[in-house]
């Protein structure tokens, strides 16, 4: 079904305020000049992501978060957005933040990427930073 939807696939995480989070990226899809046909986020296992990793990426790492854009049409986003909720609470205690705040991050993340924003160079992850941040300021629900 079109739209934003939130899936968990080999965890007990369940997403809360899953309304404000569709406005929230809705909001940041729309600021970035597209339209949004389907979304989705799959909350997994640090496990589930390594082998997505390995079968996708050839990539024998652990990761917070993997984007696969299935967009067809220009400025118009779909895309699948797993995310390691075992890395983003690693994350959160690493960098001394709440959990929210870093899954909240990692979630625009993704999406940025289905924009067209890469974290490839030191320069394009400035330039992800700094969308990061400002999407994150715009965020009209407590975390």
């Amino acid at each position: 079904m079109p739209g934003i939807n939130f899936f968990e696939e080999g965890t007990a995480f369940r997403i809360s305020k899953k309304t404000a989070l569709r406005h929230w990226i809705k909001g940041t899809v729309k600021a970035e000049g597209f339209k949004l046909n389907e979304l989705s986020y799959i909350f997994c296992s640090d496990d589930y992501l390594l082998q997505i990793n390995l079968q996708y990426l050839n990539h024998d790492t652990y990761t917070d978060i993997i984007t696969f854009d299935n967009s067809d049409t220009e400025n118009v986003i779909s895309g699948d957005i797993f995310i390691s909720v075992d890395r983003v609470r690693e994350n959160a205690l690493n960098y001394h933040i709440a959990e929210n705040d870093e899954l909240h991050r990692v979630m625009i993340h993704g999406a940025l990427h289905l924009l067209g924003y890469t974290d490839k160079t030191p320069a394009d992850k400035e330039v992800m930073t700094s969308k990061e941040d400002l999407y994150l300021s715009k965020r009209h629900f407590s975390v």
